[in-house]
């Protein structure tokens, strides 16, 4: 029998349990909801509301529950529509009539609420180290990459645009995953309110402690307003936007990969263990991890909006429609980890090819703007010697004549500025803060170790 059923005069139809079930999927948050019933019973007995015996009774069965669950001994009855409907039943057979009296001061709106927070503190928490994981691969790849001074072409709308060390393209992957890492220990922060004791709506007559609930479960603080307490899904939605985003950092990474190991590119060759064959090409090395990564970023954003649109009309306070929050958002937990970890094996396996990378960088046309700043330290105004310059380039590819010549014929230029056209010269010259160059990438690189450290340190005090 559901826990509802007492209202009515017809058993449920099949149909309606057939559709309105929740039990395949939120029973992953079955030790979840074992936990906050525990604190439940810890905060009745306080109250007066279970006797000691009582309480004892009621803990001993959630720990047995516990045991089942953990050693997949635990048998779900046709009556279980979801995880709190099952958990409750057995207590009640283990404990008898003390177990009838675990739902005392407690609705399934701020149970499952309660669970869900608790689920997504401590996952999220896991997603942000495997996020680290794949930076301190990033670093490691990184801090090899600068020992040897690899470079590669630097790109703007997928036209080689200047030289940049291959070092400085790889932290830039790591830093976009930084501040994914802050977005989840940030929602982790604002989604640390426990909902237990808001009762269905408005709260209970019952002497009920939230707050000393809310300490026992690890939570920061209690709800403020039991209406918002169970209608909200705001962390749900952050979470969310914050594995998409990750999601679309990851794709982006895939994007690189597909065109680095490509023919065309030649940069990267993948390690065999991380790469994939073709069923009818003998010849073919695939991609899949990178693309795979790139495509699931779509998914990620469609359980995103799919939250989004079941929030955008509900009024307050609980809705059924809720039930939809926890599909789109374990998809998105398990989907982001299985990508880092993915990602994170094949970054490590790579091979880059140095020399690939250095021939397609070292085009002369790619220290232009060099010859253009070699100018301007002379006295010449920028936009005067971009069009100088411009014009050598143009008047080099139209001729066919070598940019070396033009540039040491020039009047504005001569034989001096020649150098800037060396392989491996230009990338060398930059010297800003946060640039491309030894220098900067050298601080650069001893900053994000720093940051992975704090970061570590963050997480696991989560």
């Amino acid at each position: 029998m559901t826990l509802w059923e007492g209202r009515l005069d017809a058993q449920a139809a099949d149909g309606l349990m057939a559709f309105t079930a929740s039990l395949p999927f939120d029973v992953r948050l079955a030790a979840d909801d074992v936990a906050g019933s525990k604190a439940h019973v810890r905060g009745l007995r306080r109250g007066g509301l279970l006797t000691a015996e009582e309480a004892d009774a009621v803990l001993e069965a959630l720990d047995t529950v516990a045991e089942e669950l953990a050693s997949s001994t635990f048998r779900f009855g046709p009556g279980d529509e979801d995880v709190h409907t099952a958990v409750e039943r057995r207590v009640t057979e283990l404990a008898g009539p003390a177990g009838a009296k675990l739902h005392t001061g407690r609705s399934r709106n701020d149970q499952i609420a309660t669970d869900l927070r608790l689920w997504a503190k401590r996952e999220l928490v896991t997603v942000g180290r495997q996020v680290v994981a794949l930076q301190r691969v990033l670093l490691t790849r990184a801090q090899w990459a600068l020992d040897r001074g690899v470079y590669l072409p630097g790109y703007t709308h997928l036209q080689r645009a200047q030289p940049v060390l291959l070092a400085h393209h790889l932290l830039a992957h790591a830093w976009a995953l930084a501040r994914d890492v802050d977005r989840l220990v940030d929602t982790r922060r604002r989604l640390d309110v426990s909902p237990l004791g808001a009762g269905a709506l408005a709260g209970s007559s019952l002497p009920l402690d939230p707050a000393s609930t809310a300490r026992d479960l690890g939570f920061a603080s209690a709800f403020e307003n039991s209406l918002d307490a169970v209608g909200d899904r705001d962390f749900v939605a952050e979470a969310l936007f914050d594995l998409a985003l990750l999601g679309v950092h990851l794709s982006r990474v895939g994007e690189e990969i597909v065109l680095w190991s490509s023919g065309e590119f030649g940069f990267l060759r993948l390690a065999d263990e991380w790469a994939t064959g073709s069923s009818m090409l003998p010849q073919k090395k695939n991609p899949d991890v990178a693309e795979l990564a790139r495509g699931k970023a779509g998914r990620l954003i469609g359980d995103l909006v799919a939250v989004l649109v079941a929030l955008k009309g509900l009024p307050l306070a609980y809705n059924r429609d809720l039930q939809e929050d926890k599909e789109p958002l374990f998809d998105a937990v398990d989907q982001v980890g299985l990508a880092l970890v993915a990602l994170s094996g094949l970054m490590q396996t790579a091979t880059f090819d140095v020399r690939r990378m250095a021939a397609a960088a070292d085009s002369p046309e790619a220290a232009a703007v060099d010859l253009a700043e070699w100018l301007v330290v002379r006295g010449v105004a920028f936009r005067t010697a971009h069009g100088i310059v411009a014009g050598l380039v143009r008047e080099s590819l139209d001729r066919h004549v070598p940019l070396a010549e033009l540039v040491a014929a020039s009047p504005h230029l001569g034989v001096d500025a020649v150098a800037l056209l060396e392989p491996g010269v230009p990338v060398t010259r930059r010297t800003t803060p946060g640039g491309a160059g030894p220098g900067p990438v050298a601080e650069q690189l001893r900053r994000f170790r720093a940051r992975l450290d704090l970061d570590e340190e963050r997480l696991a005090r989560g």
